[in-house]
């Protein structure tokens, strides 16, 4: 592993921003004239795949040097961060052709950091660059790996530094026309269509249809009959519960007050330990009764759990015109629910969600949102990931340096006192990051508009997103309280042995700063090379050493306090131990510490592995009473075993070798929690459409994808792989007996923070997804293969008309705003004879039309409009969808376009606002105008 070759000390916020706003280094022209940071603009394209299937793509880059007096020569360096690496990077021979590509052009890419780990980059020009003029731009060829086929493919988070100096935001975007094969296509084995009006059209095929009372519900309950007539209810009702029952009545009352302040029926709460929710004549824990009648509603659990998950329904049960009228300020004193009863139990005990903010951090309000959220769809575990290479984000007694400086993302080439810039973002669009001119708000950093979050904004790439932040051992508890009133268990996820490198790097420079080992994590004389699929190369905690399971004791000891003093168990601790960096048989070979420690030494690289998860695991026992952790802890083909261990199998892409681990695990007689990449990650994009954010290594993931989830059968999912090829279950992959099935304790959605760079893309990635799993992981009534789709049409009917009305006008239980940034799912359209028709995703929802861009009008079937025309969705807030161009031709340079003409150039909608000839259209402001 790399360390520092001397000490530093740990720079405070104050000292690390004066020397990252350090003079430009001695010899630097000061007098040059050069362009401004921001009369700059990068644009990223992806051109090519074809150039090497799926080694790498020719991309090209676009400076524009819009300042009219100073060209762009010598003397400067841009940084920027990528999920693809250049090729020029690469010790390989796509390496040699794309830094032979880039010498030709006169410039050069390296790696930025000092420490060469990560995805941080610099190019630079050599002696051979020719000057971007004033006024002028240069196109760049440059090789990535692999492939490009969305936006968030993109590099990201750019800058420039003249003469060393301090580095300045340089406005940047990515363009990605989808009409162009080249562009979208991966290589010569994808086989999926991109994403298209007519596409949508063609897959929209779910009718409108009357729901019963049962099917107006997510989850479904077990059963749900209207007897007719309604009972008015209101925050003033009467509420009475026993003792035991006060914060769930209290909980009901300030969510009756949100929507209706008066006084209506009464309301009672009641626990039952003998419920049998499904009459099979046995109790059923966490199940529920709700009778409402002309007298009032009687909730009836058989725990308190139980009795909370009967007030959300009694939430959903309240018509979403009236959550509309209170946040428009004509609520009536009262709303009328319908006399109905609803009986109800959990298919699975654990229904988790694992949100990541190690990546991007969120604040507490967005965690507490996201857990009200979570109990009003009745998931009971939050599985909250707290650390990883990129950020540690929870202060710990005794150890300032991990939120000192493993919290922090800035401008730092040594990393003195932070990480250095990662995933594009720094400290999100504040200051104190040595980063200068940078958007401080976030329609700057869109480039002039407002985002509205309903794909992928440029603003995503131009520093939005919090690098830095973390939780303070007061907020760390107030989210553990807010969990406990909702009856979900915070699990806290410390992740070891790799993807540790906020951790390792904080305890080196600890170290650095005290010359006290006892907290060290990794061996400064190890020369074990390993590289992690993020490509970091020292982020990999040593086993060998006293000091990491000294480290390891002291952070569980202080968790463990914080759960004390919050007043809630710790019942569980996931280990992480996921993507331990390749290749196996280099782990901590080259460590002489490992080589003098008797204990180790000898032993290959997997058995250091288990020895220390062997450690690891007794020492998390001390604090909790089980443990949790990624399916890589642990192989079923290897006898190693923990006790009170608890896998979550993730990685079973169709074709990569661990399609049945679960199965495997579960059937041997081992507890799993089931975390499928193919269909429970929800932070992969929702399909092929450039516009879609998020990654695609897995599959591409909807709602559809976790609604028609098959726990017990999931090779029912695998119809075909992320590329769209069919595949065939192998008849080798494991089964799950019926013996098997009981150790299937839940399921678990994944919400990783690669591109969750602001709370309205973590609600767009996370609904209606998250609707799905809630329904899988509680509705006993999982429709077979054979029934899958009518019931599909069935939750596609219930989304649009009732539950996203609900969600656009949904108040968390106390916190202050309202709605949540569901996607709007962009229209179907087609053009037939001059006749536009058009569908949508979930019916109930509306559709509007336009011809020119500017005015909307309601859609309400088949319409004329000629060659051409705009579709788009609308919420019942208001809020719009992408826009589906229909008919649009694309841009040909050259020819006339009369005002409110629309064109397609790279993958962004353009109106002509006069005649315009020749000029491209993403030179905006000008000719035309850019639409969304």
């Amino acid at each position: 592993m790399k360390s520092p070759s001397r000490p530093v000390a740990l720079a405070s916020a104050a000292v690390l921003a004066g020397a990252l706003a350090a003079a430009p280094a001695p010899g630097a022209a000061s007098a040059a004239c050069r362009p401004g940071a921001r009369d700059l603009r990068v644009t990223y394209q992806p051109v090519d795949h074809t150039v090497a299937d799926a080694r790498y793509h020719l991309a090209r880059l676009t400076l524009d040097n819009n300042d009219r007096r100073c060209a762009l020569d010598g003397g400067w360096a841009m940084y920027f961060n990528g999920p693809r690496q250049p090729a020029a990077v690469l010790d390989n021979a796509a390496g040699d052709i794309g830094r032979k590509q880039l010498a030709d052009q006169g410039l050069a890419v390296s790696r930025a950091d000092a420490a060469r780990s990560g995805d941080f980059y610099v190019l630079k020009p050599t002696a051979g660059f020719a000057a971007v003029a004033p006024g002028g731009h240069r196109a760049i060829d440059i090789n990535f790996e692999l492939w490009a086929t969305h936006k968030s493919d993109g590099p990201a988070g750019w800058t420039i530094a003249f003469g060393g100096g301090r580095p300045a935001w340089v406005p940047s975007r990515t363009l990605l026309d989808p009409a162009d094969p080249k562009q979208t296509t991966a290589f010569s084995g994808d086989r999926r269509p991109v994403e298209t009006a007519a596409t949508r059209y063609a897959d929209n095929t779910s009718a409108k249809a009357a729901l019963t009372l049962r099917q107006r519900l997510v989850p479904q309950p077990l059963s749900a009959t209207a007897s007719g007539g309604t009972v008015a209810i209101g925050g003033a009702s009467e509420i009475s519960a026993p003792p035991a029952l006060r914060g769930e009545a209290g909980y009901l009352r300030s969510a009756l007050r949100d929507v209706a302040k008066g006084r209506g029926a009464p309301i009672r709460l009641r626990e039952d330990p003998r419920l049998d929710a499904d009459g099979d004549g046995k109790a059923d824990a966490e199940g529920y009764t709700l009778d409402a009648t002309a007298a009032g509603v009687r909730i009836t659990g058989a725990d308190r759990a139980g009795v909370l998950y009967g007030v959300q329904t009694l939430r959903q049960l309240v018509p979403p015109d009236a959550y509309r009228a209170a946040a428009e300020g004509r609520g009536g004193a009262t709303v009328a629910i319908p006399r109905a009863a609803v009986s109800d139990a959990p298919l699975f005990g654990y229904r988790g969600l694992h949100i990541d903010v190690g990546r991007h951090f969120e604040t507490r309000p967005t965690i507490e949102k996201f857990l009200d959220l979570m109990s009003f769809t009745k998931l009971n575990r939050l599985h909250l990931g707290l650390t990883n290479d990129e950020g540690w984000r929870l202060e710990v007694p005794g150890l300032p340096e991990l939120t000192g400086f493993g919290s922090r993302r800035a401008f730092d080439l040594e990393e003195t006192g932070a990480l250095h810039q990662g995933m594009g973002s720094a400290n999100d669009l504040g200051g104190g990051d040595g980063i200068s001119g940078k958007p401080r708000g976030a329609a700057a950093a869109n480039l002039g508009r407002a985002p509205a979050y309903q794909g992928y904004e440029q603003a995503m790439q131009n520093f939005t997103g919090k690098g830095g932040g973390f939780y303070s051992v007061r907020d760390f508890q107030e989210i553990l309280r807010y969990a406990r009133e909702r009856h979900i268990e915070v699990v806290p996820e410390l992740n070891f042995p790799a993807h540790a490198r906020a951790a390792v790097q904080s305890m080196e420079r600890r170290y650095q700063r005290t010359r006290d080992a006892t907290y060290r994590l990794l061996d400064p004389a190890d020369t074990s090379r390993h590289t992690s699929v993020q490509r970091y190369t020292d982020n990999l905690v040593n086993p060998c050493l006293p000091s990491t399971y000294a480290f390891l004791g002291k952070l569980v000891a202080e968790v463990g306090k914080m759960y004390a003093g919050a007043g809630v168990p710790l019942g569980r601790i996931n280990l992480g131990g996921d993507e331990p960096p390749g290749p196996p048989e280099g782990w901590w070979s080259g460590s002489p510490a490992c080589k003098a420690n008797p204990e180790t030494a000898g032993r290959p690289g997997e058995e250091l592995k288990e020895l220390f998860f062997t450690r690891w695991n007794d020492i998390a026992r001390k604090a909790a009473a089980a443990t949790t952790g990624w399916e890589d802890i642990t192989n079923p083909a290897r006898p190693f075993r923990l006790k009170g261990f608890t896998p979550l199998p993730w990685q079973n892409v169709w074709g990569w070798g661990r399609e049945d681990w679960a199965y495997r695990f579960a059937n041997e007689g081992t507890p799993v929690i089931l975390a499928h990449a193919t269909n429970l990650y929800m932070d992969l994009a929702y399909n092929k459409d450039p516009d879609e954010p998020g990654y695609y290594w897995a599959a591409y993931v909807d709602e559809k994808s976790t609604f028609t989830y098959q726990p017990f059968d999931v090779y029912a999912n695998a119809v075909e792989d992320r590329w769209g090829r069919p595949v065939t279950p192998s008849p080798s992959w494991t089964r799950l007996t019926p013996e098997g099935r009981k150790n299937i304790l839940g399921i678990e959605a994944q919400l990783w923070a690669e591109n969750g760079k602001a709370p309205e893309i973590r609600e767009y990635q996370a609904f209606p997804k998250l609707l799905g799993v809630a329904e899988r992981a509680w509705n006993r009534d999982i429709p077979p293969p054979d029934r899958m789709g009518a019931a599909w049409d069935t939750f596609a009917n219930t989304l649009g008309q009732v539950t996203f009305p609900l969600l656009s006008y949904y108040r968390p239980v106390g916190l202050p705003g309202r709605g949540v940034n569901y996607r709007v799912p962009p229209p179907g359209a087609k053009i037939s004879g001059g006749v536009l028709t058009a569908n949508v995703r979930n019916p109930g929802m509306a559709i509007e039309y336009s011809t020119d861009g500017t005015r909307w009008r309601p859609y309400a079937g088949p319409v004329e409009v000629g060659a051409t025309a705009l579709a788009r969705t609308r919420g019942a807030d208001g809020r719009g969808s992408r826009i589906s161009a229909v008919g649009v031709p694309g841009w040909q340079g050259g020819t006339a376009y009369e005002r409110g003409a629309l064109v397609v150039h790279q993958g962004e909608l353009y109106r002509a606002t006069r005649g315009s000839t020749g000029r491209r259209p993403d030179l905006a402001p000008g000719p035309w105008s850019p639409l969304r």
